[in-house]
């Protein structure tokens, strides 16, 4: 059977037996693929560096009538994380953007625009930078999966929220006024919708230059993760991980 190729970020591996590595990819032609990469802990030759999280590379594998899983026959490095140097926060970032993709896309679903979007982020993260991705990619991921709603008009009354206060609840979606606002509700300031109505037209890249400590947006990315896991109905591991960071 000839091999598959294609290119792929790698979310997850896992120990198999001895040697062999349970292996999830994000490839651009079939969505996320899992896999076995037999010896993988031993081949330099066939994987080396190729399959730690997040890795940019060109993926070959084949699959086999009646089987869940593809074998992976090797991975050729385009760009690796590890070109850089990873410390915690930025380390945690990186699981973020992988905790996403896994958990949102089902299997074998390709999305041309998630993958674009995850590689636009990733070469952001390489940097300094990591709020400002993060805020982008979380919110480019509730728009793409469907998930957003309207952010300039109450949810529950359709007054425009321009110029006025905006609130949101864990157990509701979208924004509201001050109204209709229920209780242990939390606020979002303008500036949060501003920036989310700005990168919702830009690339992150146009973004890159601006000093963004973690209080820039940070309503709008608790705001995000309220409807991320929502619709997940499970936590996000990373997002608690987050919140303990200080920067």
């Amino acid at each position: 059977m000839a091999l598959k190729e294609s290119e792929a970020i790698v979310l997850r591996t896992y120990p198999l037996r001895e040697s062999d590595l349970l292996v999830t990819l994000f490839t651009r032609s079939e969505g996320k693929v899992k896999g076995v990469a037999r010896a993988a802990k031993k081949s330099k030759r066939r994987f080396g560096g190729a399959l730690e999280p997040l890795t940019y590379v060109r993926a070959f594998y084949d699959e086999r009538e009646r089987q869940e899983l593809v074998r992976l026959d090797s991975c050729e490095v385009i760009e690796s994380p590890m070109a850089t140097e990873i410390g915690y926060p930025r380390a945690v970032a990186l699981g973020h953007v992988a905790e996403l993709v896994d958990e949102l896309l089902p299997d074998r679903e390709a999305s041309d625009a998630v993958f674009r979007l995850t590689l636009a982020v990733l070469q952001e993260l390489r940097g300094r930078a990591l709020w400002m991705p993060l805020t982008y990619f979380q919110l480019w991921m509730t728009r793409l999966m469907g998930f957003l709603p309207e952010l300039s008009e109450c949810a529950a009354c359709g007054r425009s929220l321009n110029g006025s206060r905006a609130f949101y609840h864990a157990l509701a979606d979208g924004l509201v006024c001050v109204d209709d606002k229920r209780l242990a509700s939390s606020e979002m300031s303008p500036e949060s919708r501003k920036i989310a109505a700005q990168m919702l037209r830009s690339r992150v890249s146009e973004f890159a230059e601006i000093d963004w400590p973690k209080v820039v947006a940070a309503d709008l990315r608790k705001f995000l993760v309220q409807i991320l896991e929502r619709h997940l109905e499970k936590k996000l591991v990373t997002a608690g991980m987050l919140e303990k960071i200080v920067a």
